[in-house]
């Protein structure tokens, strides 16, 4: 090769390599994560799921300042167990409820605090149920609410309290407002029998709980079974958009004179010391601004002060829907720390509807070694009180819990109460593997278990198989599910080779879910329970 050769090809090697590594750095991260490259500016905001419909705006406008903005979206209450571990992986934290910044272990982590918008937590009742109970143009309270669910006039559907905002914010105003809305909510109110009576009333109601905010819409959404849902205003809002576009009938809200929760979607700075301070203002600035409160007004969200007014855009503040943003609404008081503790733990042991859950366990050939290794490891988890309480999964002592062990064929049926496990967990770790995968079969036993169990427990399936299905038939599967007195959803967990697309017909047949397994078994275990 002649010198002249070589600098032309030296030349056009450091040109390529460059154009390389510049498109690599360019395109998106997978997962939850995307990253935009500047000379300046690096603000990794951790965020509600809530906001991901509000994305686009703000990196338009981030582009814009040359301002490098990285998102990691979680689950509110995910948020906090983050931030308590990893809180220097960001530098904002955008998180649905302020209440949730003072369960922080370091309670000055965060400054320059503010709330970007609004949005009370109320119930929508299918507006003809709403019509035949009374509550339309009429003042309710939350005892005639109470009544209502006591009385099994209403059922509805909710987001999990122990993981979500929503369900957890919804629960507070409740235990407040039934408190007799005292200045201060203390523990030992909470040991109130009347008040413990009154909250067991209310969650006898539940028909099905969702473990994230964004699937409730979806779980609603796709049956027409549900005659009521407690979600934000917000969200309801989308509900009824949709419904509306497919010429279903619609939501009416309900909002107790006597107190509401409210989410006030607080926007706040993580300091590192690394001159990030300016940007990260210039982004709450924007979300304060007139454009970023018309984003935020155009998905539902309440921006003006109080959340009172008489300008709001009635194509989406519907007055039809039972929405008046004249009205003032009186906002639940949030307790300490300790007594939001103590009401979950209350709520754990004594005040959720009891659950009868079915696990379908995939005892086949395929998982010998590892394998059943690992789903031994996530039941004993999952089944020990002490481990999943930290989590706040455990089962409580009226909870039921049915294991179905299953190969070429159901080979066992165990059940124990939600405390009385030991004998449960030894037999889980005994059974031996072998043979082929018969998860249909195991399935369809556990809807024939749950069909024979009262209203009185909320009805749940969890299923987990290594690999394809080779025994049984979906069709079998479907037809059982439709002739169910009360429809069970079957959550799936994947597993080794298992074949997600056997997985997603069950969610689909069943409107619930599959969850990967596949990286981190436990992890998916602790995912799945808080959908029961």
């Amino acid at each position: 090769m002649t010198k002249s050769n070589g600098n032309i090809f030296l030349v056009a090697f450091i040109f390529f390599f460059f154009i390389f590594i510049f498109s690599i750095l360019s395109m998106p991260i997978s997962g939850n994560r995307t990253k935009t490259l500047f000379s300046s500016g690096n603000i990794r905001i951790l965020s509600s799921e809530e906001n991901k419909d509000l994305e686009d705006s703000i990196r338009k406008y981030a582009n814009n300042e040359k301002i490098n903005v990285e998102f990691t979206y979680m689950g509110d209450l995910e948020i906090v167990e983050e931030l308590n571990n990893h809180s220097d992986n960001y530098d904002a934290v955008w998180i649905s409820n302020s209440i949730w910044l003072y369960m922080l272990d370091n309670t000055y982590l965060t400054s320059e605090s503010k709330s970007i918008s609004i949005s009370p937590v109320v119930m929508g009742i299918k507006k003809s149920k709403a019509e035949s109970l009374g509550l339309i143009h009429k003042e309710i309270y939350n005892k005639d609410l109470l009544e209502l669910i006591k009385n099994k006039k209403i059922k509805y559907v909710m987001s999990s309290v122990t993981g979500t905002n929503t369900g957890a914010t919804a629960y507070l105003g409740f235990l407040n407002t039934l408190a007799g809305s005292p200045e201060v909510l203390t523990e030992s109110m909470l040991d109130n029998d009347v008040l413990i009576k009154d909250m067991t009333d209310v969650f006898s109601g539940v028909e099905r709980v969702s473990g994230e905010e964004n699937y409730l819409e979806t779980m609603f959404l796709n049956s027409d079974l549900y005659e009521a849902v407690i979600a934000s205003e917000s969200s309801l809002i989308r509900i009824n958009q949709t419904l509306k576009n497919r010429g279903k009938e619609e939501l009416y809200l309900i909002y107790p004179i006597d107190g509401v929760a409210i989410n006030d979607s607080t926007f706040a700075f993580i300091d590192h010391k690394q001159d990030k301070k300016e940007d990260f203002l210039k982004l709450q600035n924007y979300l304060l601004s007139d454009k970023g409160q018309k984003n935020l007004e155009a998905l539902g969200r309440r921006t003006w002060y109080g959340g009172v007014t008489d300008k709001a855009n009635q194509t989406i503040f519907n007055k039809d829907w039972g929405i008046d943003t004249t009205k003032y609404l009186v906002t639940t008081k949030y307790p300490s720390k300790s007594v939001m503790t103590k009401a979950i733990n209350l709520y754990i042991e004594q005040l959720r509807k009891p659950t009868h859950t079915v696990f379908c366990l995939d005892y086949s050939g395929s998982m010998y070694g590892e394998g059943i290794q690992s789903l031994r490891n996530a039941m004993d988890y999952i089944l020990t009180y002490e481990n999943a309480s930290k989590d706040k999964l455990q089962f409580s002592k009226n909870d039921k819990i049915t294991v179905i062990t299953f190969s070429s064929d159901v080979t066992n049926v165990w059940d124990a109460s939600g405390k009385e496990t030991s004998d449960l967990k030894n037999k889980i770790n005994t059974f031996d593997v072998g043979g082929n995968t018969a998860l249909y079969d195991a399935v369809i036993k556990g809807m024939d278990i749950l069909d024979e169990e009262n209203d009185d427990y909320t009805k749940t399936i969890i299923a987990m198989t290594d690999g394809q299905i080779n025994v049984g038939s979906l069709f079998s599967l479907q037809n059982r599910y439709r002739n169910l007195k009360q429809k069970v959803p079957v959550y799936s967990i994947t597993f080794g080779s298992a074949r997600e697309s056997q997985l997603e017909e069950i969610a689909n047949t069943t409107n619930a879910k599959v969850f990967d397994g596949k990286e981190n078994l436990l992890a998916a275990f602790k995912e799945v329970r808080r959908y029961n």
